[in-house]
């Protein structure tokens, strides 16, 4: 079996969807949040 390009894994990794409505979460760096921003505003209210 052969070793995997890094950089080929992380491309192939599926989008990080949001668990509360579906939607396709932007990523950035640093950000550990699994929730998009929309349902993250609705918690805070």
């Amino acid at each position: 079996m052969a070793i995997e390009n890094p950089v080929q894994f992380f491309k192939n990794l599926p989008k990080k969807k949001c668990p509360e409505c579906g939607q396709t979460i932007q990523e950035q760096a640093e950000s550990y949040f699994m929730e998009c921003e929309h349902c993250l505003s609705k918690k805070a209210e």
